[in-house]
């Protein structure tokens, strides 16, 4: 199975979601850190993805060619100018067409709230990801 996991500026929350992928699933799982700038993608291979990509068109060619099962990462990865800036329309709109599970977490930020959501925990969400994951592998 592939998964993408896509953040932007240091990738906390990207490590933390790959970081619960090793300990639960492991070997069955190749992982691809899709950041938007080199430290982001440099966290995120730290904290155990099998592969790096950066960059605005870096992220949209590889949304473009290749087959990932999921992509996984904060809502701002499909808003226009998420994530202080760092998405870009080309990078919103790749990842938003890309035919795959798309995992989203609700963080509450830049005036974006989803009714049901005030009361998750990240630690939660990324739990119940996992989870589903794990399913369906």
């Amino acid at each position: 199975m592939k998964i993408a996991v896509i953040d932007a500026q240091g990738a906390g929350l990207g490590q933390t979601i790959i970081k619960k992928i090793r300990k639960e699933i492991d070997t069955d799982i190749y992982i691809i850190a899709l950041g938007t700038n080199e430290f982001a993608c440099s966290n995120m291979i730290k904290a155990g993805a099998n592969e790096g990509i950066s960059g605005e068109k870096s992220i949209w060619s590889f949304c473009q060619s290749n087959k990932v099962d999921s992509i996984i990462g904060p809502i701002g990865i499909i808003c226009s100018g998420g994530i202080n800036g760092e998405i870009t329309p080309m990078i919103s709109s790749s990842v938003f067409n890309m035919e795959c599970t798309k995992y989203i977490i609700p963080l509450q930020k830049h005036g974006i709230y989803i009714p049901g959501t005030r009361d998750l925990q990240i630690k939660d969400i990324i739990k119940e990801i996992v989870f589903d994951i794990k399913s369906n592998i």
